[in-house]
Order: structure tokens, then C-alpha cells, then sequence
């Protein structure tokens, strides 16, 4: 009795490895483009943060006649959306320095910590061994 040549179904070994390949492919070029997108991010809310806190402290200058010391600063002023960052504030009722360091998945952001001061100075600084690595304008414009 002959039977006609059943015809197979489905995928062969080479076409699946071939689409393994190209997903790896695609992943290796897309998740680097992504963690960097969800860097920048974070770095626009630590600035954004700086810059609301900065005018708050130009605000409470203007009713006081001084900046508000360290310690009269709220904690929510200084509070940075998603918590890579920890702003830190420094007072002496003339001057202020704003300063976002990196914390968590920033901690190796090649724009270290950003500073803002009460004459609208923003630069980034060196925290512990992180350098920055990218110039002033990359950074806060970008």
C-alpha cells in the first residue's frame, strides 16, 4: 500500500535559531538606547526638582528678607520624583547650594551630582568616585 508523502508542519531548527538571532540582535542594540532613555529621565526630574526648590528658596527669601536656614527647608521641597536622586541643601540664610546626588540605578550616571546656587549657577560636581563625564551642557540641556 503506498502513502503519499505526508507534508510537515511547523518550524525547523535553523528558522527558530535565525529568529532567536535577530531578537538578540534587537535587544542588544534596544535595551542600552532605553536604559539610557530612562536615565535622562531621571536626570530631568532631578534638575526639574533643583531648579522648583531654588525658586522656592528665592520665594521664601523675598517674605523673609534671608534664605531659610539647612534645617527650615521642607523635606518635600528637596523630594525628587522616582528617588534616584537625594537633593541635599545647604543654607546659611545668604547663599544657598542645591545639590541631586545620584542614589540606585544612577549611581553611574556620567553627570555625577547637579548643583544649582542662589545666583542660578548650575554645574555638575564630583560625589565619592563618580566623575563626571559629559560636559555641563550635555548634561543639564539635554
Amino acid at each position: 500500500m503506498y502513502h503519499p508523502a505526508t507534508r510537515q508542519t511547523g518550524f525547523t531548527l535553523i528558522e527558530v535559531m535565525i529568529v532567536v538571532a535577530v531578537v538578540a540582535l534587537l535587544a542588544g542594540i534596544a535595551l542600552p538606547s532605553y536604559q539610557e532613555y530612562v536615565r535622562r529621565a531621571h536626570r530631568a526630574h532631578a534638575q526639574a526638582t533643583l531648579v522648583q526648590a531654588a525658586q522656592w528658596m528665592e520665594r521664601a527669601a523675598t517674605v523673609r528678607g534671608t534664605y531659610p536656614l539647612t534645617n527650615q527647608i521642607p523635606a518635600d521641597v528637596l523630594r525628587v520624583e522616582g528617588g534616584r536622586y537625594h537633593v541635599v541643601a545647604a543654607s546659611d540664610g545668604a547663599t544657598y547650594t542645591l545639590t541631586a546626588i545620584p542614589t540606585a540605578g544612577q549611581a553611574t550616571d556620567p553627570c555625577a551630582a547637579y548643583r544649582i546656587t542662589e545666583t542660578g549657577r548650575r554645574s555638575q560636581e564630583t560625589v565619592g568616585s563618580l566623575t563626571p563625564s559629559l560636559s555641563e551642557d550635555a548634561c543639564w540641556n539635554r
